[in-house]
């Protein structure tokens, strides 16, 4: 995988707290803030692959006999005797 510099300015206390917490999970700061990118671009794909299945379901989904009208009034489904 090729990689590319990149520069990056972030609070003090934010740099801190990051250098801190990579070198607990024994990892540099570079593969810290990777990860961390990594985990927010599959989590935007994976709601976007989401989204796309859940409006081709609604777009496509099964037909259950009513052509689109709905012949019974809503106080008829909840009549009561």
């Amino acid at each position: 995988m090729e990689k590319q510099n990149l520069t990056l300015s972030l609070p003090k206390g934010l740099l801190k707290k990051a250098k801190i917490l990579a070198a607990r999970k024994e990892i540099s700061l570079s593969e810290l803030v990777r990860e961390s990118i990594e985990e927010r671009v599959q989590e935007d794909s994976g709601y976007r692959k989401a989204r796309r299945r859940h409006r081709h379901t609604l777009m496509h989904s099964f037909d259950l006999g009513t052509k689109g009208q709905i012949k019974v009034s809503r106080e008829e489904l909840h009549e009561r005797d």
